[in-house]
């Protein structure tokens, strides 16, 4: 590597800091002061605060876009504590994924096909002095990212570490009761769409139309394949950009309309034939009604005759 040449010229930056505080631009600082060409990509930094799963949901959903380089992600409640500052290599160096290990990296690491390497973050050579310990962003995981990216070895930054010590990540799985299919509400994105922990395939039997049970009510959803596809008070499953079963309605918020949130429960059940346990509905009986008109009515209309 020539001099002024960069191992990594990317750093993918994710945390629950928000946009109202300096974290995040300090954070940016740091990193650029120490590898000035590095580009920082500001994956969110709105993940609500201290959601471990949240983050490491949003890590693992976009990890297959991610360009190659070095991960910092930042969702630490630990913090000060004596949880492990980590950086973790995958795919045999191709990128770096740096951040506590409370769980936050693992599903991301994991869709990567594993670590190759990993370090805890001890060696101070390659940190900030930090004037307090809750800062850990700025002071240990901003430095090791930029000194990566400037072609520091992994295993300077601190002690190897088995992966297989890794604090593992967790991610709910369905189940099926009595042929229906429990799931869960994984995430709600900023439209209202509601992902289920489902792969499509998983109601491939079901049929178009499925029953939908949460919070003590259900819904009727029809398999759609587009939003627009959806009509007026109707609800919508589909495969979302990620090929996961999403509950959605057309240009409205599912999540606020039906009153589900991030780990709400989910039943699905197939519907009339496609249910094993179903029955005959019961014949519905119309009764015709005949209108005339009332006798004041009349009345009126002869005096205005």
């Amino acid at each position: 590597m020539t001099a002024g040449a960069l191992r990594y010229d990317t750093v993918t930056f994710m945390s629950d800091y928000g946009l109202a505080d300096e974290f995040v631009g300090v954070v940016h600082s740091v990193i650029r002061s120490i590898a000035p060409g590095v580009r920082v990509i500001d994956l969110t930094h709105l993940v609500p605060r201290y959601d471990i799963r949240a983050g490491a949901l949003t890590l693992a959903r976009s990890a297959p876009y991610l360009c190659p380089g070095v991960v910092l992600a930042v969702v630490d409640p630990g913090v000060g504590s004596e949880r492990r500052a980590i950086a973790v290599e995958v795919d045999n160096g191709t990128s770096v994924l740096v951040g506590p290990d409370n769980g936050l990296l693992a599903l991301a690491v994991a869709w990567c096909g594993g670590a190759t390497a990993a370090v805890v973050l001890d060696n101070p050579d390659y940190q900030l002095e930090a004037p307090g310990p809750t800062f850990a962003g700025r002071d240990i995981f901003a430095p090791a990212a930029a000194h990566l990216c400037a072609g520091v070895p992994l295993d300077e930054l601190g002690t190897p570490l088995d992966p297989a010590r890794l604090m593992p990540g967790f991610l709910p799985i369905t189940r099926v009761e009595n042929g229906s299919l429990v799931a869960e509400v994984l995430w709600v994105d900023q439209y209202g769409n509601a992902q289920l922990n489902v792969d499509p395939n998983e109601v491939a039997e079901f049929g178009e139309v499925i029953e939908l049970s949460f919070n003590g009510q259900q819904r009727v959803a029809r398999r759609v394949n587009s939003f627009t596809e959806i009509g007026p008070g109707e609800v919508g499953l589909l495969v979302d950009s990620y090929g996961s079963l999403t509950i959605a309605l057309d240009r409205q918020s599912a999540a606020a309309e039906l009153g589900i949130s991030t780990s709400t429960e989910v039943v699905l059940s197939p519907i009339g034939e496609n249910n094993p346990g179903h029955q005959q509905q019961p014949t519905v009986v119309t009764t015709p009604v005949r209108l005339v008109r009332r006798a004041d009515d009349q009345t009126r209309q002869e005096e205005h005759s």
